[in-house]
């Protein structure tokens, strides 16, 4: 039990081991995956999606018999009207739990389809990604073309599109040498409960934030950046039709979602749909989060960025455990292989993970904290980066880094050595 509230050996020792640049090369990593995990298989994929799909319809038609269900209980079998309500909740608190995973795995299912490995042709991985994106409420096309900017600068402070880090200037933090401990509670400081509460909202809020306003997207964007409208700057002229197909898409499920709540009552739009894409919410953002903030993985500026560099600076994590890699399709377990080779389909990726730890070694990086644990460390912990610096970690409250870099230890022995023979000569 106590080890939902302790970071993990892995984070540990990487906390306390200075960060220096991999050696690795490209190359190296490339050549230790085996080819044919690159070989995709149309019948395969299609299945996953059907299996997705017969899961989430079997649990929607069981959270139809809730309700009549509890009746059943305290009307014909004796059950105490309490007993009867609590079962029902009960009932519905499991229902929006897997339903919420389930249809998170949709989600990561059309995000596979957008790098086209459910299928050699793109007509599949298309079709299949728009449509579970638009039943999601999210913007295949728009949303895949900046995920792809995404992976093509990932951890770069400059270029990278989620989750970029804040700067001390953005915050109005003052200079390194003259900023106190209470320069940074005064803004990062906050109860307990205040905190929970932000990370509620963005659990909740957050990823329809940055598809509507870019929140934690990239600050270069102008404001009223998002991913509906085809001017929007994240986008490139060419890809405007196709943006304006993702918002069709997601009109038509607006007036399917209104037809049927005709139907069926807003009731059961809430009960049924409403409480599980908000769940669905919650795990895109838990997942997507902790893959690249962590107060232990490096950013890049300028040249010292490099594909390689920032894909391995993601990180793995057993999100869910076997229900992460069953419906989840391997998106936390993996992703680190993910990054490196989008191309290669997700059942193939635990595989190619095995093949790279042994040639990315210390440099791959793993975390066994309890997400939920690892999610609250990471939002009071990653609270800003430095204005300067070629390759920085985040800051925590106090103005601290977890991890250092090991020629900034160098530097310090090689001065403290300088000094010391200074005094010798004095």
């Amino acid at each position: 039990m106590f080890s939902l509230f302790r970071d993990s050996p892995e984070f540990e020792r990487r906390k306390n081991t200075p960060f220096a640049p991999p050696k690795v090369t490209l190359s190296e990593v490339r050549s230790a995956v085996p080819k044919h995990l690159y070989e995709k298989s149309t019948v395969k994929g299609c299945l996953y999606v059907a299996r997705d799909f017969s899961c989430a319809f079997a649990v929607y038609k069981l959270g139809w018999s809730i309700d009549s269900f509890s009746r059943a209980l305290v009307e014909r079998f004796g059950m105490s009207p309490i007993t009867g309500a609590l079962t029902k909740w009960s009932l519905w608190f499991c229902y929006w739990y897997v339903q919420g995973i389930i249809l998170a795995g949709w989600w990561c299912m059309a995000h596979e389809a957008g790098h086209n490995t459910l299928s050699n042709h793109r007509w599949v991985n298309h079709i299949v990604g728009f449509s579970l994106h638009s039943f999601l409420l999210t913007p295949f096309y728009s949303w895949r073309a900046s995920h792809h900017a995404h992976h093509k600068a990932t951890m770069s402070v400059e270029r990278d599109e989620n989750y970029v880090p804040r700067t001390r200037t953005d915050y109005g933090l003052p200079a390194e040498s003259l900023a106190t401990i209470s320069d940074y509670h005064e803004i990062f400081d906050d109860t307990p409960l205040y905190t929970l509460l932000r990370i509620l909202i963005m659990q909740v809020f957050g990823w329809p934030l940055y598809l509507s306003t870019n929140a934690m997207g990239s600050p270069r964007h102008p404001t009223r950046t998002n991913h509906f409208l085809p001017s929007s700057a994240i986008f490139e002229p060419r890809q405007r039709n196709y943006i304006l197909a993702s918002d069709a898409g997601i009109g038509a499920m607006a007036c399917l979602l209104y037809i049927w709540t005709l139907q069926a009552g807003f009731t059961n739009f809430l009960k049924l749909y409403f409480v599980p894409y908000l769940c669905v919410n919650h795990w895109i953002v838990m997942l997507t989060y902790l893959h690249h903030c962590d107060p232990t993985v490096a950013y890049y500026r300028g040249s010292e960025w490099s594909f390689l560099r920032g894909a391995i600076s993601t990180v793995d994590r057993p999100l869910l455990g076997w229900a992460g890699r069953v419906f989840l399709h391997n998106v936390s377990h993996d992703h680190v292989s993910h990054h490196l080779f989008s191309s290669i389909p997700f059942y193939n990726q635990p595989i190619v993970t095995e093949h790279i730890k042994a040639v990315l070694k210390d440099n791959y990086n793993y975390d066994s904290t309890n997400s939920f644990r690892a999610l609250y460390r990471t939002f009071t912990q990653c609270c800003f980066i430095e204005d300067d610096g070629d390759i920085v970690f985040y800051k925590n409250k106090d103005g601290i880094a977890a991890r250092v870099l090991a020629d900034d230890i160098m530097d310090a022995a090689s001065v403290m050595r300088s000094n010391l023979l200074l005094v010798h000569a004095l």
